[in-house]
């Protein structure tokens, strides 16, 4: 079960819908605030904001609350995930108004069953790559995933 993850968000023209996200609200179902990416090059880049996570429950509902953003270009947001368990980020795009992971090539993410109870926090599984010669785990079936967002 990871429990540190970081978040990168990309978005074209998205400086005021990122803006309140940069500061913490206890209103908010996810804890925690982005900062921007700088560029050292002064208004070449701009576009992005990043944040880290320290335990799973702290991030709950965060993909909902940024699909719900009035973004001025849906079209060009990207949401980059790295769980600690991750071998590489996840991408999840806009598609029908919803953030989605979007299969990257040569990647499978695994999942574990779901816990015995919802007193636990729903669990992401881990992003792997499928071409590094390792054994993989067995995936889970999806009638044993947890089907609730860990985001």
């Amino acid at each position: 079960m990871s429990t540190f993850a970081e978040v990168i968000v990309l978005a074209l023209g998205a400086d005021e819908v990122m803006e309140p996200l940069t500061r913490d609200d206890e209103q908010r179902t996810w804890r925690g605030r982005f900062v921007p990416i700088q560029s050292q090059w002064l208004g070449s880049f701009g576009i992005g904001w990043a944040t880290e996570f320290e335990r799973m429950r702290s991030r709950c509902g965060l993909l909902r609350h940024l699909e719900s953003l009035p973004w001025p270009r849906p079209e060009s947001v990207q949401v980059l995930i790295h769980d600690q368990d991750d071998d590489c980020f996840g991408l999840w795009m806009i598609q029908d108004g919803m953030l989605v992971e979007v299969p990257l090539p040569r990647t499978e993410r695994f999942h574990q069953p779901a816990p015995p109870t919802e007193e636990f926090p729903p669990d992401p599984g881990y992003l792997l790559r499928t071409d590094q010669g390792h054994d993989l785990p067995e995936q889970t079936p999806i009638d044993r995933r947890d089907p609730r967002s860990a985001w």
